[in-house]
């Protein structure tokens, strides 16, 4: 029996190319994908890596074996894909590795109206029966269908958020040669916005830099651009372009907490009361923020699959994450980076301010951002930092997801354990940058020795 327990991740299917995922597992993949969500169809969409055509297609042979009708929507962002799942109401299959290089390819899954796909929720099914080996069905294989979903996609997000009557903006937009480049022009289309395009070019290779602009590194040029050009903003989206990053017209990096904050600020005004998620990696601004202005904060563990169930659960409006995801009931409660942008530029081009004006309230405390440590013992490493904080006076220990440790006067610490690497991951966030960095540097002291 074959082990695919590398490939298989807690929310989607992820590997190298050739060594890892080709075109026969995939196969097996589709035909166990079509076993789980049962017909009529299933709609697919890839993003521009080398590989992705290729095994979109195999998967496509695996879903019609089974007698299930595939819809191929072709290029796609993810959140184009459940655009697709949600308007069609079809489950969707998404052959994407979103950030990573070239050499990797992947499948994120949802059920009919973008309901996620998780090891809870499917994925451990799916799994086992591939490792296995499943026979064939024997049915009449499925029909394949092509569809254009783009003009759909980009309409439906312009309803969402109307900005033609905002002022004129000039926007620097980097789409790191992901699949922004496909999706901006077009759901940018008669806006009031001029867009500088960087690195528009389809190209799953990455000649310019990473598609991850949550890395510093990789929104250097961005930032270069907003300010040569005298831009209002700025924005970079990853290679599936369903997380977007912004920048204001210094290029200064604008948190994702502050983004999820503004546009909970707007959907609340849309619909007041209502409930906003956010994970525990998020700064304590939002839920401040959130419960000021009539909502209810609901907190959760990091991770599209819990922000989704949660969602649903509570009904919630709107939910944001640190890492730049963003999910809205209208969409799906599936996230779109895409729709956040909008959300940001409508609320710029909607005052006279400029960005860094408009976001310094959302921002009430210094962070550190994501600090990864490479440890031979992820367990032994978290234990540590439990003993060191557990026995201090007014200290606060959750375990929801990883350890988040609060310390007197408001400062807090999140520690967690990667799901597919074997690093501790860090946020620390505190009043002022003295008191962060003096928590921070405390804190990596004992998980790195």
């Amino acid at each position: 029996m074959r082990d695919l327990s590398a490939i298989f991740k807690a929310y989607d299917i992820r590997g190298l190319v050739g060594e890892q995922i080709d075109a026969d597992v995939v196969r097996e993949i589709g035909a166990a994908f079509a076993r789980l969500v049962g017909g009529p169809a299933v709609v697919i969409g890839h993003d521009m890596r080398d590989s992705s055509p290729g095994l979109s297609a195999a998967f496509a042979e695996g879903v019609n074996r089974e007698g299930v009708d595939v819809v191929s929507i072709g290029l796609a962002s993810t959140d184009m894909l459940y655009f697709a799942s949600g308007n069609l109401n079809l489950p969707g299959a998404m052959f994407t590795a979103s950030h990573n290089p070239a050499a990797y390819n992947g499948i994120k899954m949802c059920r009919a109206g973008a309901a996620p796909i998780g090891q809870d929720s499917g994925l451990a099914d799916m799994q086992r029966e591939v490792e296995q080996g499943m026979p064939e069905s024997g049915a009449t294989p499925g029909e394949l269908e092509t569809r254009d979903m783009l003009d759909a996609y980009a309409g439906y997000l312009n309803q969402l958020v109307d900005l033609s009557g905002i002022r004129p903006l000039k926007i620097v937009v980097d789409a790191g040669n992901g699949m922004g480049g496909y999706t901006v022009p077009k759901v940018f289309e008669g806006l009031p916005i001029e867009v500088i395009p960087m690195y528009f070019e389809l190209d799953g290779t990455f000649p310019n830099h990473e598609a991850n602009p949550l890395d510093p590194k990789n929104i250097v040029d961005l930032q270069a651009k907003v300010r040569e050009v005298g831009a209002d903003a700025g924005v970079a989206f990853d290679g599936d372009a369903d997380r977007c990053f912004v920048v204001d017209e210094r290029g200064e990096p604008v948190s994702p907490s502050a983004v999820t904050a503004l546009v909970a600020s707007r959907e609340l005004a849309k619909a007041p009361g209502s409930t906003i998620i956010y994970n525990l990696i998020t700064s304590k601004a939002v839920p401040e923020i959130v419960a000021e202005r009539g909502g209810k904060p609901v907190r959760t563990r990091v991770g599209h699959s819990f922000i989704k169930q949660e969602m649903a659960k509570t009904d919630a409006i709107f939910g944001g994450e640190h890492s730049a995801h963003y999910y809205f009931r209208d969409f799906w409660r599936a996230d779109t980076g895409m729709l956040a942008a909008l959300h940001v530029l409508a609320a710029l081009g909607g005052q006279d301010g400029t960005l860094s004006a408009l976001t310094h309230e959302y921002v009430r405390y210094a962070a550190s951002g994501e600090i990864n440590s490479t440890v031979g013992d992820q367990k032994a490493s978290l234990a540590a930092i439990k003993d060191t904080y557990s026995g201090r006076d007014g200290v606060t220990i959750d375990e929801l997801d990883g350890l988040t440790v609060e310390l007197p006067g408001g400062a807090w610490f999140n520690l967690r354990a990667s799901n597919t690497e074997p690093l501790l991951r860090l946020n620390v966030e505190a009043a002022d940058e003295a008191a962060m960095a003096a928590l921070r540097d405390e804190v990596l002291a004992i998980v790195r020795g």
